[in-house]
């Protein structure tokens, strides 16, 4: 049998994940890039008699590297050893696919373009003359609808039977083609095509450690004279000015006014009065579905688990093992991991599907378009609204969220500041306390008055990222705002079962896993200290009183405190934990019951500062140890990690004494 290895290529949103997901189907593997923190996916297909391994590389607008995914797609292209490159266009956008389509036939001969999205550009009344496009280009033009499954048969034939021996002749300016001539000759020792590491080399890429052999210093001196009067516009004009010249050749609108209702549409969502305020009403919808569809699930759950729960005792009782056995392994372990389960998965399970949906209408990127400018006041770069976004369901996910950011310096803005998104590991604790001290349990609009209160919290987290992006972006992250390139994608009727699925699996499970994996050993630590006793005092009471004269100082006590910093491997424990410590009970048990719960909390001297306080520390305190744990991953440092640990630390301190000292004055 044959083997082919296939590089698949495109820009964002051209459908080029659906292509892949369609031609290896369940056949597919995860890893990271050598060296990188970006996430590869690869899969196998079988096609007449080869097997096709296929690499589904990072979307990318050019294999002139800015961020980090284009880093990965472009030194894939050029360096590693493959057989094909399939480059997925947008049918509808074909002009603006095709400069990623010159680049690579500039770099390999055997170049397949597959124009996708077919479906969608007749809808419109988009006519494309598929026959001329492969005349110009020179290389096999197959149109598909991936979506729909239509074309890829012919996609795969022409994968096998593409045999080209000549590169795409594009001519630069002058300078650049005089300067590729000079340097050329000392990279033909190589495998890779010499003329685009010239590019490369010349548009600030770093990529001498592909070239062990080569004299950087000699290189380097004759970049000097080309790189004073490069401009990158002079690369990117040559490409926009053939992809403009064969797109007039091969695209034809019947409707120039195609594209009319889109246009009314982003005049709406992304205009100064009304985009953020639209904005602002989508966020309280989803946290209105979330609350409000959550509880019966959860409360499902419990008494599942509590079921559960009865036969281990029971069937630990009956083969006599020890009570302290019992109690690390029940009471501790599995409730532990039974209550981040019942509490975490419902919430997520309707979150995580509502924002892949506004991912899939193409709703997120206005949302980056309308707080670009914001973050720019604050120098820091509008794609950290997507990682917010992200950091709402989970902020583990949005610290990774970060890598679509190019500047170093702006991604660690967001990863730094990722935690003053509410998780959904937050949203139980604050809700409970929205509900019993500030809304009332019984009315028939609790739900929606207690996702306008979150709303508002979520809002004074927002805030809170623009004024500390600025201070940072001040001090010890000084800088100045890059640009970037935004591409407003056009409104696509999202494929609900996909969405749930990709959303279930790929973010809420994955997530849930994390969060599981570190609350068992929580659970054994938690079951410890407050059953172990030291001159008669458990060590649970020990530490409490150890932080009761802070916890005072800040309007609260030595117990929330505590109950925070034992509920740092996950934040959907703090208020069991909570409850554990006032009611002495030595294990952790569920409270769903509002009144019974706020009765406790008030003979515990809880008032309404107290409940501030705790909202402000659950919005402001430091992330969880999955979160800590994956800023150390993508910084590769314990530093920022650090950091990311005491600044949202010391902000929550900060409020809460500021609150406390008014409550005093006033």
């Amino acid at each position: 049998m044959k083997h082919k290895k296939v590089a698949l290529i495109g820009n964002p949103n051209v459908g080029k994940s659906t292509v892949f997901n369609a031609l290896t189907g369940l056949h597919q593997h995860t890893g990271n890039w050598p060296g990188k923190t970006v996430e590869n996916a690869y899969g196998e297909c079988h096609f007449q008699d080869t097997l096709m391994t296929i690499y589904d590389l990072p979307g990318t607008y050019s294999l002139v590297s800015h961020s980090l995914e284009e880093q990965v797609a472009s030194d894939f292209i050029c360096f590693e050893q493959y057989d094909v490159a399939i480059v997925v266009c947008d049918a509808v956008c074909l002009e603006r696919s095709l400069n990623l389509v010159f680049q690579t036939m500039e770099i390999i001969p055997n170049v397949v373009v597959c124009v996708n999205l077919m479906d969608e550009a007749k809808k419109k009344k988009i006519r494309i003359n598929l026959k001329k496009l492969e005349e110009c280009l020179g290389v096999p033009v197959v149109s598909t609808s991936a979506i729909r499954g239509e074309g890829l048969d012919e996609l795969m034939r022409q994968v096998i039977q593409v045999d080209r021996k000549t590169y795409y002749p594009l001519i630069y300016p002058k300078y650049i083609e005089d300067y590729i001539t000079l340097v050329t000759p000392f990279f033909e020792k190589f495998d890779y095509n010499p003329r685009f590491i010239a590019l490369k080399l010349l548009s600030g890429d770093s990529i001498f450690s592909y070239l062990p052999e080569v004299n950087q210093e000699e290189i380097k001196s004759l970049l000097r004279f080309p790189r004073k009067i490069f401009r990158e516009d002079d690369i990117v004009g040559t490409l926009l000015a053939e992809s403009k010249k064969v797109g007039q050749e091969v695209v034809q609108f019947e409707d120039e006014k195609y594209d009319q209702s889109m246009r009314k549409w982003d005049k709406i969502l992304t205009d100064k009065i009304t985009g953020i305020p639209i904005m602002i009403f989508m966020l309280f919808v989803i946290l209105w579905l979330t609350i409000r569809f959550s509880n019966i699930p959860s409360s499902l759950l419990f008494d599942f688990f509590a079921f559960i729960e009865t036969k281990l005792t029971w069937l630990f009782n009956m083969l006599s093992f020890p009570w302290w056995l019992n109690g690390v392994l029940i009471e501790g372990v599995y409730r532990t991991l039974t209550w981040v389960i019942s509490v975490m998965l419902p919430p997520m399970a309707i979150f995580f599907p509502l924002f892949t949906l506004l991912e899939d209408l193409g709703v997120l990127p206005r949302i980056a378009f309308n707080l670009d400018h914001p973050f720019e006041k604050c120098r820091a770069c509008g794609k950290q609204s997507l990682t917010m976004c992200m950091g709402l369901g989970c902020n583990a996910v949005g610290v990774m969220g970060a890598r679509i950011i190019d500047s170093k310096r702006e991604r660690l803005l967001a990863i730094l500041t990722n935690s003053f998104m509410p998780c959904n590991g937050r949203f139980p604790a604050m809700i409970s306390m929205i509900s019993m001290f500030f809304v009332g349990m019984s009315s028939q609009y609790s739900s929606v008055i207690s996702s306008l209160f979150l709303t508002g919290i979520i809002l004074l987290g927002i805030m809170m990222t623009f004024l500390v992006s600025y201070i940072l972006s001040k001090t010890i992250l000084k800088g100045y705002p890059s640009s970037f390139t935004l591409e407003l994608p056009p409104y696509r009727r999202p494929q609900i079962g996909k969405v749930i699925i990709r959303s279930i699996f790929d973010r809420t499970l994955f997530v849930l896993g994390r969060a599981v994996s570190v609350a068992a050993p929580a659970g054994f630590v938690i079951w410890f200290v407050a059953n172990v006793s030291i001159g008669g005092t458990t060590i649970l009471s020990i530490l409490a009183n150890f932080f009761q004269p802070l916890g005072i100082l800040l309007g609260l006590d030595g117990m929330i405190l505590l109950a925070f910093f034992l509920g740092f491997p996950a934040n959907e424990i703090v208020l069991p934990i909570l409850m554990l410590g006032y009611l002495s009970l030595g294990s952790m048990m569920e409270v769903n019951d509002l009144v019974v719960m706020k009765g406790i909390l008030v003979n515990q001297g809880w008032t309404i500062l107290t409940a501030i306080n705790f909202i402000i520390l659950c919005l402001f305190h430091f992330p969880c140890s999955t979160t800590i744990l994956t800023i150390k991953k993508e910084t590769n440092s314990w530093k920022w990690a650090v950091i990311a640990f005491i600044l949202p630390t010391f902000i929550g301190f900060g409020l809460c004494l500021i609150l406390r000292c008014l409550f005093l004055l006033f």
